[in-house]
This record gives structure tokens, C-alpha cells and sequence, in this order.
């Protein structure tokens, strides 16, 4: 499988640390302490696939400079928009760490022209900035806001973002150049902080431990981890831990602990199908009513499927039955009102599951994925009605825009929505026309019949570092 890992780009690096802030240490522990590691991103329009191999991330301490991931692994950054998946997890000695240096490799760029049919993909080999290393090789150190405290016991991460609107050259008429000066952000966290938090990881189950509430998955970067579950641990209907067998590929929300393992806050049986494809929804025929193919921007697949990663796929879905369209973590009659084969629409993220036999994919069931939308607050669209619960209108010039017509998206907030690097609703309101990230489903509204966003998490951009 490949990049299993989401989209405004956050690398969980998980840190063992007695703890994460402004305050330094001179003294240190002959004890190791860990780190996870996640990544996010913030999209530039029209670019799908943003490719670059990150060789290694070493941590710059008082006293030490150790690598907390040491072997090349190559990141899409573009499918990471309002989600976090992790990255790595290794062991540091405790120290105060003040900055992070990552070496870079190879950026391909992947982008989509929408105005032919179906829409067209193109492919440029990027070069780094005349002032880094080389073409195809560079090194980059990001001060970190506060310094990072890692003591003998605990536990804390290392939050990246990949900025591709800043990184990735235009030119006058905002067509990509293939010139990449990597805008990277990074700080600190903790598990539990809204941005230590893992929302978006998927793998294949490899085995269950139902007596100890565990269960193992292959996920993201050919890594294995182990998922424990409690009594406060959601499965999506019909399912708990003395049901999970293989074949299975699971969806996970949780926060690292100190041994490595997840603590699981939702778990979701995707499919039982051996097979699948994932991407962003390009086009649908016919454009209205039942939808019988759908155009895929493929950003993931099966191992059997491999060959599909990277490419605009359109797959024939006349066959899968309206029962097998889903909501990713919900799976009930009001959930399929809101997502079935009369509502599927471009810009959504969605996977696709089904069997894979004489070199013919056979779709069985459609889920709706969570993602991020990033875009511009329509100045005047905060609607408030009490606390959190109400919205705004999102200005977004890439796939969800084109999907609207240019009109902006509506997104819904509740009190359950994390609001990060803004307080809520009532701060958005005097925002003006700040650039914001909106990450949830996207949908139809069965009452204006446009697309609309449940959003779990709303963030405006960290500040320039």
C-alpha cells in the first residue's frame, strides 16, 4: 500500500517527554524518551499530488542532535489537509530541542485540468530553489515557536506542516513551474492536544487480541501498530473488538501512548474487501441522479492495485447496491440520506472497495472519507446560534470551488468542533477574510441541494515561523 497518511500535512513524531513547552532544562536523564511524529498541509489549487521524499528529521538539542526518522520515506503532502496520521515514532535522549533540519528529495508534482473530459492529469519532476543544495537535494531547519522539553518520562509529538501554497512556484498566470522552496512549520505537542491528536489512520488488520482489547494493523510506510481499545472506544455499528477478523481494513482516531500504541477513540470497519482505491471525486456521470461512474484522482490503493496510485481512474459503480454507501465511522438510515449514489459530487474524498480478479476491479461499497478544505472566510458569512453551533462561508478557488461555481462553501460547526490557533465562532466573526482550514465530510444538504461540510475541525494557519 501507499502513503496511507492524510492531508495540511502533520507528522506525528511521538516524543516521550516529561514536558513540551517554553521552559528549558539544563539537566538531563540518561533515559531515552520517545517521539511520534505527524504532518499536514495546506493545498494549493489544482495541485493533487505532491510528492517528496523526506530522508531524514533530526532534532537539534542543547546537547545532542538525534534523528527521529533516519530512513527515506516518500510523502504525498498533498493529501494532507485538515487530517493527521503518523509519520514515525522513535526514542531521544531527554534534552531541551530548540529546532528540526529535514533533508529533501525528489518533489514530483502532480496537478489536474479540469476543463477537458474527463479531466487530465500532468506530471512535473520539481527542482529545489537555486539556493539549496541541489536540484533534487536539499536541507531545510525550522525554529520551533517554543523549545521542546523532552524529560525521562511521558509523552509528546512533533507537529510538521508542509505549506505547497507557499513552497510550490506559479507563475503570472498561476500555472505550476516546478520550482519548490519548502515553507515547512513545526511545534510541539502534546497526545492529548487537539493537534496531537491522530484523525486520520487507516490499515490492513493483520491480527486481534480480543482478551487484552487490542488488535495489530499494517498502516502507514510498511509500519505495524498496535490499537488498544477501552470501554470509552466507538466501533461503527455492528461492530466491537470480538468481531474484528481478516481480511479487514480498519480506520482509526486516537493519541499515541508511551509505549508506541494507540489508544483508540473511534475504530471503523471500512470494508471486508480485499481490494480498494481512495482519492477525490474529479467527475460524475451522469451529473445528476444515480451516479454510474465515478472519475478518481487515485491517491492510495491495495497492494493489488498498486499500479492505479498516481492516476485519474474512472471506475463503473453501476452495480454497487444503495446499502453499501457509508459515511466514514457511521453507517445508519440517516447517514445514507445524506450519502448515497444520488449524492456523490466532486471534491469529495472517497474510497472504494471491492475484489480484484483477472485484472478487473469490481466495486462492492462506497465510504465517504473525512478531509480538509482549505480557502479564504467569506467576510460577514459567521452565523452564530449559540456557542459553536452555527457556521460560515468558505471562499475555496481548487476542486471544491469548481464544484460551486466559484460560490463559497457553506461549513457547520457545532460545540463538538475543535477550533485550533482560533477560539470559535465569535473569533472567526472578526477575522475579515482570513485564510482558514475546514476539515469534516462534505455532502449534499437535502435542503438547498448544494454541497455543504459537517466540519470536526476548523484552523487558521499557523503564523509565519
Amino acid at each position: 500500500m501507499k502513503r496511507l497518511i492524510g492531508t495540511v500535512l502533520l507528522f506525528a513524531l511521538t516524543l516521550l517527554a516529561a514536558s513540551c513547552g517554553s521552559n528549558s532544562s539544563s539537566t538531563l536523564s540518561s533515559q531515552s524518551s520517545a517521539v511520534f511524529v505527524t504532518g499536514e498541509d495546506a493545498p494549493l489549487a489544482s495541485v493533487v499530488g505532491f510528492d517528496v521524499t523526506i530522508n531524514s528529521i533530526t532534532l537539534n538539542g542543547n546537547n545532542g542532535s538525534p534523528q527521529v526518522l533516519s530512513t527515506p520515506t516518500t510523502v504525498d503532502f498533498a493529501r494532507l489537509l485538515g487530517l493527521r496520521s503518523p509519520l514515525g515514532f522513535n526514542a531521544v535522549p531527554a534534552d531541551t530541542y530548540n529546532s528540526a533540519t529535514f533533508s529533501l528529495a525528489t518533489p514530483i508534482i502532480s496537478y489536474v485540468d479540469m476543463t477537458t473530459t474527463p479531466p487530465t492529469l500532468s506530471t512535473i519532476n520539481g527542482t529545489f530553489s537555486p539556493t539549496s543544495n541541489s536540484a533534487t537535494q536539499t536541507t531545510v531547519t525550522v525554529n520551533f515557536p517554543s523549545p521542546m522539553v523532552v524529560g525521562a518520562n511521558g509523552l509528546a509529538g512533533l507537529r510538521i506542516e508542509f505549506d505547497i501554497r507557499q513552497s510550490v512556484a506559479v507563475d503570472g498566470n498561476g500555472n505550476v513551474t516546478g520550482s519548490v522552496n519548502p515553507t515547512i512549520y513545526v511545534s510541539a505537542v502534546q497526545a492529548s492536544d487537539p493537534n496531537g491528536l491522530v484523525t486520520d489512520l487507516t490499515g490492513g488488520l493483520v491480527s486481534v487480541n480480543a482478551s487484552a482489547n487490542s488488535f495489530l494493523i499494517q498502516g502507514p510506510y510498511g509500519h505495524q501498530l498496535t490499537i488498544d481499545v477501552n470501554s470509552s472506544t466507538q466501533f461503527n455499528s455492528g461492530w466491537n473488538i470480538n468481531d474484528l477478523a481478516t481480511p479487514a481494513f480498519i480506520g482509526v482516531q486516537g493519541t499515541f501512548q508511551a509505549d508506541g500504541s494507540l489508544m483508540a477513540t473511534y475504530v471503523e470497519v471500512i470494508t471486508e474487501s480485499p481490494s480498494f482505491l481512495s482519492g477525490r471525486v474529479l467527475a460524475v456521470n451522469p451529473s445528476a441522479g444515480a451516479v454510474q461512474q465515478i472519475t478518481l484522482w487515485v491517491g492510495e490503493t491495495s497492494a493489488d492495485l498498486v499500479s492505479g496510485v498516481d492516476t485519474i481512474q474512472t471506475i463503473d459503480v453501476t452495480d454497487v447496491q444503495p446499502n453499501q454507501y457509508d459515511m466514514c465511522f457511521f453507517n445508519n438510515l440517516f447517514t445514507n440520506a445524506l450519502f448515497n449514489d444520488s449524492t456523490v459530487i466532486v471534491g469529495q474524498r472517497i474510497f472504494i472497495g471491492g475484489s480484484y480478479s483477472s485484472n478487473v476491479f469490481t466495486p462492492q461499497m462506497i465510504s465517504l472519507r473525512f478531509q480538509g478544505v482549505y480557502g479564504t472566510l467569506t467576510p460577514n458569512s459567521v452565523n452564530i446560534i449559540t456557542g459553536n453551533i452555527g457556521g460560515f462561508q468558505l471562499q475555496n478557488n481548487a476542486l471544491i470551488g469548481y464544484s460551486l461555481g466559484g460560490a463559497p462553501l457553506t461549513v457547520g460547526t457545532g460545540n463538538g468542533t475543535l477550533f485550533i490557533n482560533t477560539t470559535g465562532l465569535s473569533a472567526l466573526e472578526s477575522s475579515g477574510s482570513a485564510p482558514v482550514v475546514a476539515g469534516g465530510l462534505l455532502f449534499v444538504s437535502p435542503l438547498t441541494n448544494t454541497p455543504v461540510m459537517a466540519a470536526a475541525v476548523v484552523a487558521e494557519p499557523p503564523q509565519t515561523q
